[in-house]
């Protein structure tokens, strides 16, 4: 069955999964994040297959969020590093983690955002970098942007009749 591909859809969300939405790519994101940077180390990490790493490290690549750098000629090997776009997603990661550590770690957290400061626990919220203002149902709302087109447009009038009545 082919995959129904979101690259083209003008939705940012849908355009970032196309990039980042299987769930290989996101647990290679977060092990690169925690240091890991060779082939090996993520594949007994993960205990994911050969040819899965293969395919969704040289996605990763190819989105421009890992780079690879060969550190061994013979055999060739590479290191993949986080590119500035890579080290972008890391918001997100915090984000999936402090939702996941609140409503599915009935355990508790098994890791968190610390403070280096402090070495007290963080809890990662949005703010707008703007105002300062944390990011909230009540007070945020999405909306069309400037390149918004007429289908976007258009849900988004859909949305506003409707929580108008």
């Amino acid at each position: 069955m082919q995959r129904k591909s979101f690259g083209n859809m003008q939705c940012p969300i849908a355009r970032s999964l196309e990039r980042v939405g299987e769930w290989w790519s996101i647990l290679i994101l977060r092990d690169a994040f925690y240091g890991l940077t060779r082939f090996d180390e993520f594949q007994k990490h993960l205990d994911i297959a050969p040819n899965m790493l293969t395919r969704r490290l040289n996605a990763l690549v190819e989105e421009g969020l890992l780079e690879r750098h060969l550190y061994c000629e013979k055999p060739p090997r590479h290191e993949y590093r986080l590119t500035q776009r890579g080290r972008d997603f890391r918001p997100v990661l915090l984000a999936l983690m402090a939702w996941g550590n609140q409503h599915f770690a009935p355990e508790g957290a098994s890791v968190l955002l610390l403070d280096t400061a402090t070495g007290k626990s963080a809890d990662p919220v949005l703010i707008d970098s703007t105002t300062g203002k944390r990011i909230s149902e009540k007070d945020h709302v999405m909306g069309p942007g400037p390149a918004a087109a007429e289908p976007i447009l258009q849900r988004f009038a859909r949305a506003a009749s409707v929580t108008s009545k």
